[in-house]
């Protein structure tokens, strides 16, 4: 990872709700970011599964760390979520992938995975680029 990359891991590293629910951030390069967030009983539903904001926020905080990527405050406009498979325990990652830039869109595709590599939804988001440089100072 570059030392402007290493600088933004740790800014993201401060992002106090992906905090308070577990989330963290496992590595971020140009276009890309991989969270993971430990299942503990706090992310479960009234039937036994993760609940689907705990994946969501996952899968968002990894795509708001790879629109992000290129200098810029990118704020999301459009998400979508796929549930493929439940979880009730374990630990998931959610790796994002900037498919497409534009001079004012980032769009990302995010997989979530659990422990054993099986896909558990898919996310879909489209970032608005700002001229603000990113990070904030």
């Amino acid at each position: 990872m570059t030392d402007d990359l290493q600088g933004l891991k740790g800014y993201f590293e401060k992002d106090g709700f992906a905090a308070e629910n577990g989330m963290e951030l496992l590595e971020l390069r140009r276009g890309f970011a991989k969270t993971r967030c430990r299942i503990e009983p706090r992310h479960m539903n009234n039937v036994g599964l993760v609940h689907g904001g705990a994946v969501f926020t996952l899968a968002a905080f990894a795509f708001g760390a790879a629109s992000r990527t290129g200098g810029k405050v990118a704020v999301g406009v459009n998400t979508s979520l796929t549930f493929l498979k439940g979880t009730r325990s374990g630990i998931l990652f959610a790796e994002a992938t900037e498919v497409s830039r534009t001079r004012k869109l980032s769009v990302c595709s995010v997989q979530v995975t659990n422990d054993s590599g099986e896909l558990v939804a898919l996310f879909q988001g489209t970032a608005y680029i700002t001229d603000e440089p990113f990070p904030v100072r």
